[in-house]
This record gives structure tokens, sequence and C-alpha cells, in this order.
């Protein structure tokens, strides 16, 4: 393994005194012995960091591959485990940064493809964005372990549950470490493939199933997104490195190295890939979907970790965003058109899990704003702080379902819901406008399925039945054995 480090150190303008020390010691001989010392203690525990959910990824799956099913104890005690290395790890990271002063810290794995004009590699990066939310992966999911441990206990599905889980947390640990986009897209792709298949997780049931390949659909759409846009990236640099690409100082400092207009073809496919991870509009109508999977998945997915996720990708590019005006004013116009439509949608919901969710969603979209109006530190203490409260709330959704009911019980009616501060001010012609609008959700599923999904399965049938006819011709007959398969009578709308 080859290990690289970037930092910066802060110098001052004027004349440095050196303070001799009793054993004829000065405090820059010291400080200069000990640098090298600490920064290789941070390359360990990043190495920590990032291996712990590897590690536990690896005993699970491996386990669960030939059959040997663990008990209850020793699946709690290994996520327990990987989640305290994986933590503490994180945290000595960060604790070394602000004693040294260290700002960028890069660990480098290895080095996939090396040619002229294009370069992929594996890199991880520890700076003043990646450090903060790879603690909050790990406090959240680990919070979200143990009550997961109560909830789904003597569930049959519960090693099941765990193994999903934990290629969850090495997805969200992933990305947000990444120092390339192809590292980001792994990562990216590791939480996209956990989390619907979570909320799938009840396979019994029709609904589970089907509101899962519905977020998977959507998921490929932002993937595509943002596997386009590392083509594009590296069709203008060469490669994906985020530090050759932003700027060689630490995040939040640099700036991209491209043109408006790349700038702006790029950002607008992270964009896409960010609205699709995040529920953006036109992506809002999958987040009550995905309320189907268990309580604990509903909050650390789609509450606390997932949903942020495409925002935080906008934060790690957020010098190429700067870069077009335009960019930055179609940022701030999807974030407020999508807090104001998750605010309406979720005023009307009568599922706690749906409306916390669309709770969510709209503070997602003042984030997203907050971003493209160049606010980072506001945008990311807004995620770190949001993700927290909405990871307490889901988890307190049963027991505050029970207390309103016993409060309903001894009052003898229902408890009085206040009325919308500002529905009072509207028209009543208007306000039974919004009311339908927020009951169908804006429409945006309507839309998806007439104007995306409907031309899209035609077009495929359309190929599909050229290559049919193409081959039976060649071979005189029925060319296939699927032609005598009947398609499930199932329509559009089922799926939907």
């Amino acid at each position: 393994m080859n290990w690289k480090h970037n930092g910066k150190d802060r110098r001052d303008a004027g004349p440095t005194v050196h303070r001799r020390l009793p054993t004829g010691r000065t405090e820059k001989g010291i400080r200069n012995k000990v640098m090298p010392e600490a920064v290789e203690w941070m390359t360990w525990l990043g190495v920590a960091a990032i291996a712990a959910p590897v590690l536990l990824v690896v005993f699970l799956g491996v386990c669960s591959l030939l059959d040997q099913r663990l008990q209850e104890p020793t699946i709690n005690k290994a996520i327990q485990a990987a989640i305290g290395i994986g933590l503490l790890g994180s945290i000595g990271v960060l604790t070394l940064m602000l004693a040294l002063g260290k700002r960028h810290v890069v660990v480098y794995v290895s080095e996939w493809v090396n040619t002229p004009g294009f370069h992929v590699a594996v890199k991880f990066v520890f700076d003043r964005l990646s450090v903060p939310f790879a603690i909050l992966s790990f406090v959240l999911t680990g919070t979200i372990a143990v009550f997961g441990m109560r909830y789904l206990h003597r569930e049959r599905g519960y090693n099941r549950f765990f193994v999903l889980y934990a290629l969850f947390l090495l997805g969200m640990v992933m990305a947000s470490l990444a120092g390339t986009i192809e590292t980001l897209f792994l990562g990216w792709e590791l939480v996209g493939l956990s989390s619907t298949l979570l909320v799938a997780f009840y396979q019994e049931r029709p609904g589970p199933s089907r509101n899962g390949l519905w977020i998977w659909c959507v998921y490929r759409v932002s993937d595509a997104a943002l596997l386009l846009a590392a083509v594009v990236l590296h069709h203008m640099t060469g490669e994906g490195d985020f530090d050759r690409l932003l700027g060689a100082g630490p995040w939040p400092a640099g700036g991209a190295s491209v043109s408006a207009t790349q700038a702006f073809i790029v950002g607008l496919l992270l964009l896409v890939a960010a609205a699709g991870k995040s529920g953006l509009i036109p992506f809002s109508g999958w987040l009550p979907r995905a309320m189907e999977g268990p309580t604990p998945s509903s909050a650390v997915f789609y509450g606390a970790l997932s949903v942020h996720l495409g925002a935080f990708l906008l934060l790690r590019v957020s010098p190429l965003l700067e870069r077009s005006l335009a960019l930055c004013m179609v940022l701030v116009a999807t974030g407020l058109l999508t807090a104001v439509l998750a605010y309406l949608i979720g005023s009307v919901q009568t599922d706690i899990k749906a409306a916390l969710s669309f709770a969510s969603l709209s503070q997602v979209g003042i984030i997203v704003a907050e971003i493209g109006l160049g606010f980072r530190y506001v945008a990311l203490v807004h995620l770190l702080g949001h993700a927290c409260l909405r990871t307490l709330q889901f988890v307190r959704a049963p027991t505050l379902l029970h207390d309103y009911h016993t409060l309903e019980n001894a009052i003898g009616e229902h408890l009085p819901r206040p009325a919308l501060p500002l529905i009072r001010w509207i028209a009543e012609p208007i306000r039974l406008r919004l009311y339908r609008l927020a009951l169908e959700r804006g429409y945006l599923d309507s839309w998806l399925r007439t104007y995306l999904v409907v031309p899209f399965v035609r077009l495929f049938r359309c190929c599909d039945a050229l290559e049919r006819s193409w081959t039976d011709w060649l071979t005189g007959a029925r060319s296939r054995e699927s032609d005598e398969i009947k398609p499930l009578p199932i329509r559009m709308e089922e799926l939907t």
C-alpha cells in the first residue's frame, strides 16, 4: 500500500522566535521531529476507519454465503466492534488534524489504470468536509444499530438486515472519504443497493418489492448521471481526482480548473445525480415509498444519511459549482422548490414516517439552496444537525404514536391540531388547489411515468420486436424459447 500525505501548514508573516528549552533543544526542532510521527499516526487511524467496515462486510457476507447462521449476539458484537473502531479512528484523525493544523490528509491506496490521458486511482481524503461526515455516519449507524438489535430481535431476517446494513455503512464511509470520483461512485452504488434491498425487506408482501423496484429505477437514473459526469471529467482532465479538479487547496478553498461552460455541464449532471439520491424535484415521489422498510433502515437511510448524500456530493464539488453563475441559480431554484413542495406534501400526510420523510426533504432542499448561495459551512452544519434530529425523531416515532393514543384515550377525543400559519391567508380556491396538489404529491410520479418510464419501455419493446423479427427471419422459425413465455398480467400503473 502506497500512502501519500498532503497538508498545508499555516505560517505567520512576521519573524519567528524559537524558545530554547532547558535541554538545549528548540521548539521548532521538537515540532519537526514530532510532525512525521503524528502524520503517520493519522494515516494508520484513517486506515482503521476505512478497514473496519470492510472487514465487517467480509465477515458477515462470507458467513452468509457459506450458509453459516450466526447467532444474534455474535452479529451484535461484530457490528459494535466495527463501528467503534471506525468511530475512534475518525475521531483520532480529527483530533490530530486540529492539534497539528493539518487540513488535508490523503491516504493513497492503489492505482487501477495509468495510461497517457487516462488515470484511475483509489484514494481517500481526510479534510474539514469528509471527517465530520464520516464521524456522523459512524455515530448514527451505531445508534440505529443498537436500536435495530432490539427492534428486530428474533426477526426471521435478522442476519440479512445486518448484512445489508454493514454494506450501507461501508458505502457511506467510502463515499464520504472518497478522494476520486471513481471511489465515490463505488460507495454511491453500495448505498443505493443496500437501501433499496432493505426497502424490500419484507419480501412476503408485494408492496415493499414494488416500491423497492421503483426506487431502484430512480437510483439508476441518478447513477447514470454520476457516471456520465465521471466520463466527462475524464474527457476534460484525464482523471477524476478531486485534488486535480478542484484545486490543491484544502476544502473549502481551492478553485476548479475548468471553464464556466464545462462547469455547467458537469455540475448539471451532478445535480441530477444528487436529485435522484436525495429526492429533489422531480424525483421526490419515491421518498414515501421508502418507508416500506423497517423503522431502523428508514431512520438511518431516508431520515439521516442516504437522503443527505446528494447534498454532500454538491458540497464536495462546490468549488466547481461556483464557476458557473447559471448553475448556482439552478441549484437555488431546485432547492427552494423542493423545500416548498415537501412542506405542502408533508402537511397532508397521515402516516408519521411519511410526514417525517417529507420534513427531511424540506430541510434537504434548504441545504441545497444554501450550497447554491455559497454558504458552505452553513450548509455543512445544517446537514450535520438535521441528520441527528431526524434520526431521533424516526426512532421516537413508534412510541410517540403509543403516547398519542394514550392521551386521546385519557381526554376522550382527538388531540387538537394547530392550523398551518400561512394557509389562513390564502384564498379558498387556491387553498383547495394546493391541497389537491399536496395529496397527489405534486403529480411527480404521474409525470415521470408518462414522460420518462412509458416512452422508455415502448422504445425497448420496439427494439425487442425488431430483434425477434430479425432472428426469426434468419433462422426461418421461432428462434427463442422465451417467445412462448407469457408476460405477467401486470399493468404499468400497478408497478408504480
